[in-house]
């Protein structure tokens, strides 16, 4: 059982490696969509390139975070947080070196197997380590300072691409990890999962899902060119999600069984996430380009007036957890939506002209207020759908449902609002193709509250509950449980 103390100095050191680590890719979800018009201009990038420098990242990460938690079971959680660790970094210094967009995407794409080792990895340690009676507090305090981090990481983001230079986005990583790693080393115990000492891994699942994951990127943003190239590869990208369902339902103990979505309120509370970060992912991806293209704003003042979002789930989010526990979770994955609905519409008054007080910060706190209502309520529905055994592959798999929606907004948004690969150099051009993004947006969240109205009931009593109830992170919802991570087979 483990025996660690919070108050301990070990209990403390602990916390702040998992703090440090987790940080460190939460950071690059976020900070890397206000460095894009920057990048665009010394990389002389197109579009596409802005959107695989995004995608790249969370393709590899999506695809590739169930299998990262396996690992850590298998061969000892410290150890491979800390190749996590030391890889994302690696990535890191290769992004912040990299001499044209041809070699940031390959590095980004590096990063995201990082973030998929140390990501479930910080969760898993404070769970491996802390006594039982600790470890509630220790996962409360995990989220509430990484979601600190999260709401810092546009603002300092916005500051290093101002001051020193875009490149220093991702070379902040590096003295964070020369930090992070030495610490797990000498203070966090090493730990494993007995029951993960035999088998074989699905590492065929997880190459077929990010294949088809990056085949059906790949058409999307390489669509404008209409090429018999762009039409092979999305059959290809369909064939592999259908070569995924077919290998994931033969195999005795899959990456993502088949199975729990027997389950018609899991199912269906996974359907309400792809619509709902795919609008987030999409939102954020252009919101930043929009605040420096077309109303003049410099990096740090674009990050710092996204703030509003992440600081209100920061404060707000436990208290819409503990309002949804009182009255169920079909209210709140309703309006919630309509709400983040709301506030994309209203981004439709932010053009040239735009002020921030009446119109970019109402936008904004809509926005922020229906994520509060949400994201909380939506863990809680995903863990209490599944038996309690079976919460944490749950989570594990419904963050990887958020972050695939995100990559294909990123994808997608650009082709169906007519956005030309020039677009983000030329204001007017952008700010149309904005606001066509905006509306497509608030419809597809207004399809994720119907489903929600439609399909959500009641909780069972006794279910398992969130332990993360304060969460800051806008790209994907906390993973939970001791099982947020991914099954052996």
């Amino acid at each position: 059982m483990p025996d660690v103390r919070l108050a301990s100095p070990q209990g403390k050191w602990i916390l702040l490696t998992t703090v440090l680590g987790s940080s460190m890719a939460l950071l690059d979800s976020t900070v890397v969509n206000v460095a894009l018009p920057a990048i665009g201009r010394d990389l002389d990038a197109d579009l596409a390139s802005l959107q695989w420098t995004v995608n790249a990242y969370m393709l590899t990460l999506a695809g590739l975070i169930l299998l990262g938690g396996s690992l850590g079971d298998r061969y000892g959680r410290r150890k491979v947080f800390v190749v996590g660790v030391v890889w994302f970094a690696a990535a890191s210094l290769l992004c912040g070196l990299a001499p044209n967009a041809g070699v940031l995407v390959a590095a980004r794409a590096l990063q995201g197997v990082g973030g998929a080792l140390l990501t479930p990895g910080s969760l898993a340690l404070i769970q491996a380590s802390f006594h039982p009676d600790d470890r509630g507090r220790a996962v409360g305090l995990w989220s509430g300072f990484g979601g600190v981090g999260a709401a810092v990481g546009p603002f300092v983001g916005g500051w290093l691409v101002d001051g020193p230079g875009w490149r220093w986005v991702f070379l902040l990583n590096v003295p964070l990890a020369l930090v992070c790693a030495p610490i797990a080393v000498r203070h966090v115990p090493e730990s494993a999962d007995g029951r993960a000492d035999h088998g074989r891994f699905d590492v065929l699942g997880a190459v077929l899902g990010a294949l088809a994951l990056a085949l059906v990127t790949y058409a999307l943003i390489e669509a404008r060119s209409g090429s018999l190239l762009v039409a092979v590869t999305a059959v290809g990208g369909v064939a592999a999600g259908v070569a995924f369902v077919a290998v994931e339902k033969r195999r005795p103990d899959p990456m993502m069984p088949l199975g729990i979505f027997a389950s018609r309120q899991f199912t269906a509370v996974n359907l309400v996430t792809l619509c709902v970060y795919g609008a987030f992912g999409g939102f954020f991806f252009l919101g930043a380009v929009q605040l420096q293209v077309v109303v003049g704003y410099s990096a740090l003042q674009a990050g710092t007036a996204l703030l509003p979002t992440t600081v209100l789930m920061l404060l707000f989010s436990a208290r819409s957890g503990a309002l949804a526990d009182r009255i169920g979770p079909r209210i709140p994955l309703t309006v919630g939506p309509l709400l983040c609905a709301a506030g994309m519409l209203l981004m439709l008054r932010v053009g040239p002209d735009a002020s921030y007080l009446a119109d970019i910060l109402p936008a904004l706190l809509v926005l922020g207020t229906g994520m509060v209502t949400l994201v909380a309520p939506l863990t809680a529905t995903v863990l209490g759908s599944v038996d309690a055994s079976r919460a944490g592959l749950a989570s594990g798999i419904n963050n990887a449902a958020a972050r695939a929606a995100g990559l294909i907004a990123v994808a997608a948004l650009p082709l169906v609002t007519g956005m030309g690969e020039e677009a983000y150099r030329s204001p007017t051009a952008f700010d149309n193709a904005f606001g066509r993004a905006m509306t497509v947006c608030a419809g597809v969240l207004v399809v994720g509250s119907v489903v929600a109205f439609a399909t959500v009931r009641s909780l069972p009593p006794g279910c398992r509950r969130p332990e993360c109830r304060t969460y800051g992170a806008v790209m994907a919802p906390p993973l939970e449980g001791e099982r947020a991570r991914g099954r052996l087979s």
